[in-house]
């Protein structure tokens, strides 16, 4: 039987064309900000995890199918959000990942430090504190390409700064009762209200290394990806997880607003990904299955079998989203995004 497409035709019609489009546009000029910095999860690891000891690693085909090189440890066919981003911004290059050699002079255009699986919690896996210690390295080389302290200070102001963490503190902690007790011990509101005040004591640290502008993105409605439905025995959303993150979203966005109160000299915006999600489904028809063969953790399977047509899809594999989905999204976060620039 063939698939029930309920999106509106035009609506279809002209985000598959924004995004065949956007495929092809990368800003020429100057850009919009000079460098670029990364933290968070598997939704944007550049391909840290390649480098690190961990079953969260994706090097290999069908990763990377669309992606110029190929496998590159990105967890989608191609690129992902944070890449859709740096092209906005205007930059040259896609950002490298901090685990790979980067030269002292390559860091001025930004640093990717994230890692599949991270979360704010200690307990949830890698964590986000990880992250900024080794963003404190790359500031101490800062200083030995720039020269002073001044000057890498003036430069920092001018980066953009965004971060996309807390998924798996839901996914690989709070939603796991067999193997935590989060669930148990905590409301979802008493949950978030945790997560939010380690997640201001982190990003405090980002802003005393010298981060100016930041963007703090919430979580999607992971109650809408295949493995969440896969594992619910059902077609829909998992309406459950998806409110389980809604006090995680609201308090992160009032978070936002507490933080232009304490550093009136920074700027900080909450970009809605929930809002983001809500889009994809109404855009793309693909909207259950994932585009490739997956394991029973949810990654692909190793040289599997993957759909033709990928820009059709919203998920990947059973958690991420294609490339046509980022690009979808990247546009969309960008409008609130560049209100900091």
């Amino acid at each position: 039987m063939a698939r029930q497409w309920n999106s509106h035709p035009l609506l279809v019609t002209f985000c598959l064309l924004a995004l065949w489009f956007g495929k092809k546009q990368w800003v020429i000029g100057e850009p919009v900000a000079p460098c670029f910095f990364i933290f968070g999860d598997s939704l944007v690891d550049g391909g840290n995890n390649n480098f690190l000891n961990t079953a969260a690693k994706v090097d290999y085909l069908p990763y990377g199918v669309d992606f110029p090189g190929g496998p590159t440890g990105r967890f989608s066919n191609g690129k992902t959000v944070a890449d859709v981003i740096t092209e906005r911004l205007g930059l040259p290059n896609y950002i490298p990942a901090f685990a790979s050699a980067i030269p002292a002079t390559g860091l001025l255009q930004g640093v990717n430090y994230a890692s599949g699986s991270a979360g704010i919690l200690v307990e949830t896996g890698k964590f986000q504190s990880k992250q900024l210690s080794n963003h404190q390295v790359t500031v101490s080389r800062f200083g030995e390409v720039l020269g002073n302290e001044e000057a890498v200070s003036n430069r920092l102001k001018q980066c953009l700064y965004y971060v996309n963490i807390g998924s798996n503190d839901y996914i690989n902690n709070y939603f796991l009762p067999q193997f935590s007790n989060a669930s148990k011990e905590y409301s979802p509101g008493i949950f978030a209200f945790r997560l939010v005040g380690r997640y201001y004591e982190q990003i405090k640290t980002l802003y005393n290394l010298g981060a100016r502008k930041i963007a703090l993105a919430g979580i999607s409605k992971i109650g809408c990806t295949p493995f969440a439905k896969t594992i619910a025995g059902r077609k829909g959303c998992v309406d459950s997880q998806n409110e389980a993150v809604v006090p995680f979203n609201k308090l992160l966005r009032d978070l936002a607003g507490r933080l232009n109160q304490d550093f009136p000299d920074a700027k900080f915006v909450y970009l809605d990904t929930m809002a983001a999600t809500d889009l994809l489904l109404r855009s793309l028809p693909n909207t259950q299955e994932p585009c490739c063969q997956v394991q029973t953790v949810g990654l692909c399977i190793p040289n599997g079998t993957f759909c033709d047509q990928r820009d059709t899809y919203v998920y990947w594999d059973a958690f991420h989203p294609t490339q046509a989905a980022n690009y979808i999204v990247g546009p969309f976060l960008y409008q609130t995004l560049k209100q900091i620039l």
